[in-house]
């Protein structure tokens, strides 16, 4: 049996997007499978491509079927949860809970909508770099994903070199 947590990680300060728009906070929601050791240098992060969510691997929460990379990630399999702590992030401007276009503006009291910020990949690697902080996480031991998560992978590699060991980059573009 694999173990698996859902979290909500709001961070404590303004998030400024590439566009230049800010947020006075983002709200990330992520699920961790496996154990972190003690020294915290077994932690995978798995980032989902276009059409996914934040639950990678065991049932979803609707309980009628499995995360995206249920056959890689758990025990025994090729990211081995006996081994490996796994963090599995929900993009911002995803409609799976963390901060998007549903999100209520704290200016208006209404969902952002269309006046979301424009999001790109170097948005979700930094916001992801705030729950590597505030997990305690100072390396990733690989950052993997393929398509759009692909090019996450590759971001981290660019923009935070010393805070990943390997990157799995999986059939993704620059």
């Amino acid at each position: 049996m694999m173990k698996k947590n859902s979290g909500v990680f709001k961070s404590n300060s303004c998030f400024e997007f590439v566009c230049g728009e800010k947020l006075p906070y983002v709200e990330l929601i992520y699920e961790t499978y496996g154990e972190i050791n003690a020294d915290k240098t077994n932690a995978v992060l798995v980032c989902h491509a276009f059409s996914g969510s934040h639950e990678a691997a065991g049932l979803t929460s609707d309980g009628n079927k499995t995360g995206w990379w249920d056959e890689i990630i758990g025990p025994g399999k090729a990211i081995d949860t006996k081994k490996y702590f796994v963090v599995s992030v929900n993009n911002l401007g995803s409609c799976y809970g963390s901060s998007g276009p549903m999100s209520i503006s704290m200016e208006t009291n209404e969902p952002y909508g269309s006046k979301f910020p424009d999001v790109c990949v170097l948005d979700w690697v930094s916001s992801q770099k705030l729950l590597m902080d505030e997990l305690e996480i100072d390396c990733w031991e690989m950052v993997a994903g393929g398509s759009l998560g692909g090019m996450q992978a590759l971001q981290w590699a660019v923009t935070y070199p010393e805070k990943i060991k390997r990157a799995a980059i999986i059939a993704a573009t620059a």
